[in-house]
C-alpha cells in the first residue's frame, strides 16, 4: 500500500505523473472562474481537450465578457480552479484540485464550431448548445499549472499538461464501481484490517495505477493507494487486476 503522503521513488513509480493527474482532475465538471479586476465569475463549464486547449464557457453579459470587452490588449489574467470530488458521502469529500492561471482569450468567431465539437467530445454538456445564445466560448491560454492533493502541492509544466491524457480508469471509475462492487468491497475490507478497527476506511478512486483510499483516524485523515501489479492501458483489465490484488497474501 502507498500512503498519498509518501515521497519515494518507489512510491512516485506508483502512481500516475502529476501532469496526468492535472489532466484528469481538469475534465471534472466543479469549476470556479477568477477574474482580475473583478473577481468570481459565473462560469457554465469548463473542460481540457484532447488537444491540450483549456475552454470555458461562460454567460455573455457576465463578469468574464466584461472583463474582456473593456480589456485595451484583448485579454485578462485569471484563474480557473477545478475540484475533484469523491464520488461517496465522506468527512473531507475532495480529493484534488487543479489550479489553471493565465490569461483568458476571445475565441474567434470562424474557430468556434469546430472547439464546441472539441469541448464536447472531452465532456459532453448541456451548456454547449447555448453557445451563441447566451453563453460564449472562451480560452484560457495556461500560463501555470498547480495540483493540490493528499495535502501535497505540485507545479506541472503548462506543456507537460497540455501533452498528458486523463487517466481512462479514473475516467470510468463510477462504472467501475458498480460492476466490480463485491471485489472492491472485500479489498476495503482488507485495508481495514490494515489500519486497524479504530479508523475509518472509504473508497476514495481508481486510476489505471491503483485503488485509492481515504483512511480517517482520531488525528487527521490520510490517503493511500493499493497499487496493481503493473499500470492499467485500458478499463477492461481492470476487473483481472483488482482480482490479482485480492489472490495476494490473506482474504
Amino acid at each position: 500500500m502507498t500512503a498519498g503522503s509518501t515521497h519515494s521513488s518507489a512510491a512516485v513509480d506508483r502512481q500516475p505523473p502529476a501532469a496526468e493527474r492535472a489532466r484528469t482532475v481538469a475534465v471534472r465538471p466543479a469549476a470556479s472562474l477568477h477574474v482580475a479586476g473583478i473577481g468570481d465569475c459565473q462560469v457554465r463549464a469548463t473542460t481540457t481537450t484532447s488537444a491540450g486547449d483549456v475552454l470555458l464557457v461562460v454567460p455573455a453579459d457576465g463578469g468574464a465578457m466584461t472583463a474582456l470587452r473593456g480589456s485595451p490588449l484583448g485579454d485578462v489574467p485569471a484563474r480557473l480552479t477545478v475540484t475533484d470530488r469523491a464520488p461517496f458521502p465522506m468527512r473531507h469529500p475532495v480529493r484534488g484540485l487543479v489550479q489553471l492561471s493565465g490569461w483568458l482569450t476571445p475565441v474567434a468567431e470562424q474557430d468556434v464550431p469546430q472547439l464546441v465539437l472539441d469541448f464536447a467530445d472531452s465532456s459532453p454538456v448541456e451548456a454547449l448548445f447555448e453557445v451563441g445564445l447566451g453563453v460564449t466560448l472562451v480560452r484560457l491560454n495556461l500560463a501555470d499549472v498547480q495540483l493540490e492533493e493528499s495535502g501535497t502541492c505540485a507545479d506541472v509544466d503548462p506543456d507537460d499538461f497540455r501533452a498528458a491524457r486523463p487517466d481512462v480508469v479514473s475516467g470510468a471509475e463510477t462504472e467501475l464501481m458498480a460492476q466490480q462492487c463485491q471485489a472492491l468491497s472485500r479489498l476495503s475490507g482488507r485495508v481495514q484490517r490494515w489500519a486497524g478497527r479504530h479508523d475509518d476506511v472509504r473508497l476514495l478512486g481508481l486510476d489505471r495505477f491503483g485503488v485509492r483510499f481515504r483512511v480517517q483516524g482520531r488525528s487527521g485523515c490520510y490517503d493511500l493507494r493499493v497499487p496493481f501489479e503493473r499500470a492499467l492501458h485500458g478499463v477492461e483489465q481492470f476487473g483481472a487486476a483488482v482480482d490479482h490484488l485480492l489472490s495476494c497474501g490473506p482474504s
